[in-house]
């Protein structure tokens, strides 16, 4: 095969993986704990991994408005950038679970201010805890490598994941959310790297800048980045930024 022709196979193969989407891009999934509940996800498997390899986990948490049953909507916001930039960059599995209608990552109000963590998890997040730890034990994962990144009701979830288990994690994206400032020292060794339009109308600006705030309190490893004059929606930009994933995928435990 000459130069010309390795090019353009190259260029095509290129062209039919930016083609696919995120539900070509993963496959569905049921995870079902010892007590009978079940929680619903796509996973993201790498098909082409030499023996023995060893890649990073993502975890992406949804919002509010990708809850349901359908094992679908989850994959609205974020999960193809992920993905995309994995191909490129060493391959990762990414597992996107999907909360049911009705329930939350973490039990609390949006609007508010502030809330301290409840002292168990929510039943969803409770299912998350146990899929990760299934998938850590069961996949080619590195455990060196793994990251959790969620938005608005997933970016809640981030911090509340983080902050229930902090050695889990390697780094983490949370956008547009909020944790308890009052644990910060908890989660200070892990490398996080936050965003926040400061016209949010959803979740208020004063939930990230108040973490970042308690983490560089504490001496926490955290860096902010806050879209001037925007809304909600910050996350297209921010998953679609190749320096964000780029910092992300190079995080590793020591």
């Amino acid at each position: 095969m000459n130069t010309l022709t390795t090019a353009a196979c190259l260029s095509t193969l290129a062209a039919t993986l930016l083609a696919q989407t995120a539900a070509e891009l993963t496959a569905p999934a049921t995870f079902a704990a010892p007590n009978g509940d079940v929680l619903k996800y796509r996973i993201h498997l790498p098909s082409d991994l030499p023996e023995g390899a060893r890649v990073p986990l993502i975890l992406f948490l949804h919002g509010a408005g990708e809850r349901g049953d359908d094992n679908a909507l989850q994959l609205k916001h974020g999960v193809t950038d992920l993905i995309r930039f994995a191909q490129t960059n060493g391959q990762a599995i990414v597992l996107v679970p999907q909360c049911p209608t009705g329930q939350m990552w973490v039990n609390t109000n949006w609007s508010s201010n502030s809330h301290r963590m409840p002292s168990m998890p929510a039943t969803p997040m409770r299912l998350v805890l146990l899929l990760l730890q299934d998938a850590l034990a069961r996949l080619p994962v590195d455990p060196k490598r793994v990251y959790v990144t969620g938005i608005s009701m997933g970016g809640y979830g981030t911090w509340d994941l983080l902050q229930r288990k902090p050695e889990l994690f390697a780094a983490a994206l949370p956008i547009c959310g909020g944790g308890d400032t009052e644990l910060a020292p908890k989660i200070k060794q892990v490398p996080i790297w936050t965003f926040h339009g400061d016209k949010d109308g959803a979740v208020p600006v004063s939930r990230s800048r108040d973490m970042v705030a308690a983490l560089k309190a504490c001496g926490g490893k955290i860096d902010y980045r806050e879209y001037a004059g925007a809304s909600h929606d910050v996350w297209s930009r921010t998953y679609a930024d190749p320096a964000v994933l780029k910092w992300l995928f190079s995080q590793r435990k020591p």
